[in-house]
């Protein structure tokens, strides 16, 4: 394992992401942490400036090649070159497919699975260099359980788990590994249009009768990044509180 990891985290200026790469300074004190971030970056670079020496704030538009091999080559060059990608970024902009328009269709696809190829591509190269890697898809419950009005988001998130299937069967050789979660509702990361009625009734759907912490996501993805994770690869693991 390379000594210290370089963890590259997309969507970092999120409430997953924040806390994911909070999470990862926090438990292991040699990593570096590299803040995926476009135009966002209020609460990654509160992040930055509380760990000043590990996290760092990294400019990528994850839907464009070319930002992607310059995020990797200015880490390399700062530090050395990528051992973890966690492709966290994406959002959803739902609709009936009756009324859905092109621009909503393709631009969710961009985001939520272009990009997640285009990350695990560029994460390829030094990966393989070094013949040890981690590559953690966040995927969500809906590639699982679809619900009406998200078929763009589905369908892109079905195609993660999908992704990572296979380019798990083609890395294993390599030390590489590649997983994916599918989280259900997230504290901190619920839609801005859901009312009070709407939470507490969702609650009620939840076994669990809560929705996750964002910290016990990062729970699992820091696992999925750690030396101990090295036989688990190609897994999609649910982390919904029981919901389906």
């Amino acid at each position: 394992m390379p000594d210290p990891r370089r963890i590259l985290i997309t969507g970092a200026n999120g409430t997953l992401g924040h806390a994911t790469a909070r999470y990862f300074l926090e438990k292991d004190a040699a990593c570096q942490v590299f803040l995926g971030v476009r135009e966002r970056r209020e609460t990654a670079a509160a992040l930055v400036a509380a760990f000043p020496d590990r996290a760092f704030l990294c400019p990528l538009e994850i839907t464009d090649a070319e930002s992607w091999t310059t995020a990797l080559a200015q880490i390399e060059a700062a530090s050395g070159p990528l051992s973890v990608l966690i492709n966290n970024a994406g959002y959803h902009d739902d609709a009936l497919l009756a009324t859905m328009t092109l621009p909503q269709w393709s631009g969710v696809l961009d985001a939520n699975l272009n990009a997640v190829f285009l990350g695990c591509q560029a994460a390829m190269q030094p990966m393989m260099r070094q013949r040890w890697g981690r590559i953690i898809n966040i995927a969500s419950l809906s590639a699982l359980h679809s619900p009406a009005g998200q078929t763009n988001y589905a369908a892109a998130k079905a195609g993660v788990l999908g992704l990572t299937q296979s380019l798990a069967k083609e890395t294993a050789r390599m030390g590489i590994t590649v997983n994916a979660i599918c989280p259900g509702h997230i504290e901190g990361a619920l839609p801005a249009n859901w009312s009070e009625d709407q939470i507490k009734a969702v609650k009620r759907e939840t076994p669990m009768r809560r929705f996750a912490r964002p910290e016990e996501i990062a729970a699992v993805v820091f696992f999925l990044a750690s030396p101990e994770a090295s036989y688990m690869t190609g897994a999609s693991l649910k982390l919904d509180g029981a919901l389906v």
